[in-house]
């Protein structure tokens, strides 16, 4: 799962270098602003991809492989019909979704062709989150990362083929995206179709009980409520930024795509886990299973702080291989530098959110959800930003991450103490 990640990672680094090249400001902050789009589509895919996941992991732990089956199907199924519909929205409510963006008129028309065309890869993308997961319920994690990866390539390949060859700009990145996201769907179901030996995705066969349905969205709702998060903070960002102009916000993508080298990573060692997490609390392994979440917790916090460190002292060197125009090679560096700080408090806060969804503490998994990018970052920015302004922004994100890995070490204390909750029902 980490090599796919580094894939990904690869690839958010690669797309958006390819369209900064054109050194147009506007058409960064407008692909920037559209970034929250992208981000609710994983999220819904999430829904019952993670959700589904977590739950196949334990019954696979149980031993009830049938049942495992039937909650991939259902999950795949249920995720097909909520892309169709939420495609349809986006094209309706076009005009209304552009303005929370955040949309100006100088980023309108990169904006606009860019959100287009991600809407219409809507479907494609909110799908691929289900059998990216559930691959890894079997130990089919490299067929997995196969799928993600070849799909990514693809797209770096077509990213300057499309912006400068064909010369479509803003289109050119999201058509490149649409061509990868087909590839990757097309090998993951294959890959579920011929290799899998439990799940499947057999229409006939997704009728499930209802706990176990409950179990899905209890698990795969605070998990999409993460990207939700994710996109909340995200446009919040850009709408307090778009006030210091169009060079602010074309920093601050080009901040958080490098920031991403750490981030997706971490999100990476989380995923790989899960499984592993989910089926040992599934077979009541309470020893090994504390092990791995301590295993977990070290590997993140100890990763991000070694390439912080290395990120933080090359940072101007970096966001200027992105544009010439130095104000934006400022706003980026300095903004990356404060992102970059904090990073081991967000190595461990998503240990304890992926953690919490797979041994079913919903509620907790819920409340990590929303606290570092939605509800602690968004009272942060008010707070901070009405106090100190531009400064104030910047420095919002890195408070939020502290006082959530807080809120996360309460809950665990709570879950995995003496008599913790996680084991009361074993």
């Amino acid at each position: 799962m980490v090599l796919g990640t580094v894939v990904s990672m690869i690839y958010n680094l690669t797309d958006t270098f390819f369209v900064a090249q054109t050194q147009n400001a506007n058409l960064v902050a407008g692909i920037t602003l559209c970034t929250p789009l992208f981000s609710m589509m994983i999220a819904l895919g999430d829904m019952f991809g993670l959700g589904g996941s977590s739950a196949i992991s334990r019954l696979l732990g149980q031993k009830k492989y049938d049942l495992a089956g039937r909650v991939n199907s259902f999950c795949f199924y249920s995720t097909t019909l909520l892309a169709i519909i939420v495609t349809a929205c986006l094209f309706i409510f076009k005009q209304h979704v552009l303005n929370w963006l955040g949309v100006t008129q100088a980023t309108y028309q990169y904006a606009a062709i860019y959100y287009k065309i991600m809407a219409a890869a809507g479907i494609l993308i909110i799908i691929s989150l289900v059998p990216i997961n559930t691959l890894r319920t079997e130990g089919l994690a490299t067929e997995s990362m196969i799928g993600t990866a070849s799909g990514t390539i693809l797209k770096i390949f077509l990213d300057p083929l499309f912006i400068f060859g064909f010369h479509l700009g803003a289109a050119g990145a999201a058509l490149a995206t649409v061509v990868g996201y087909l590839v990757t769907d097309s090998i993951l179901i294959g890959y579920t179709v011929r290799r899998a030996r439990y799940i499947h995705i057999n229409i006939h066969k997704m009728k499930i009980p209802k706990i176990e349905i409950k179990d899905v969205l209890m698990i795969g709702i605070p998990a999409s409520v993460t990207n939700f998060m994710t996109m909340l903070g995200t446009a919040i960002m850009n709408n307090f930024l778009i006030v210091y102009g169009a060079n602010k916000v074309a920093g601050f993508g080009i901040a958080t795509k490098i920031e991403t080298i750490v981030t997706m990573v971490l999100v990476g060692f989380c995923f790989g886990s899960q499984a592993l997490i989910g089926y040992n609390y599934g077979a009541k392994n309470k020893e090994r299973l504390k092990k791995i979440i301590q295993f977990d917790i070290l590997v993140n916090a100890g990763f991000a702080f070694v390439i912080a460190l290395i990120l933080i002292a090359i940072a101007p060197a970096l966001c200027g291989l992105f544009m010439h125009d130095q104000g934006v090679v400022n706003a980026a560096s300095y903004m990356l530098r404060w992102f970059l700080i904090t990073t081991p408090f967000i190595g461990i806060s998503l240990v304890f959110t992926t953690m919490f969804q797979s041994v079913n503490q919903p509620l907790d998994a819920f409340v990590m959800s929303i606290s570092r990018q939605g509800v602690v970052f968004v009272i942060v920015i008010f707070i901070v930003a009405t106090m100190m302004g531009y400064q104030g922004v910047i420095v919002s994100q890195p408070i939020a991450d502290i006082i959530t890995a807080a809120i996360g070490f309460v809950l665990y204390r709570k879950d995995f103490g003496k008599n913790g909750k996680a084991f009361r029902n074993w």
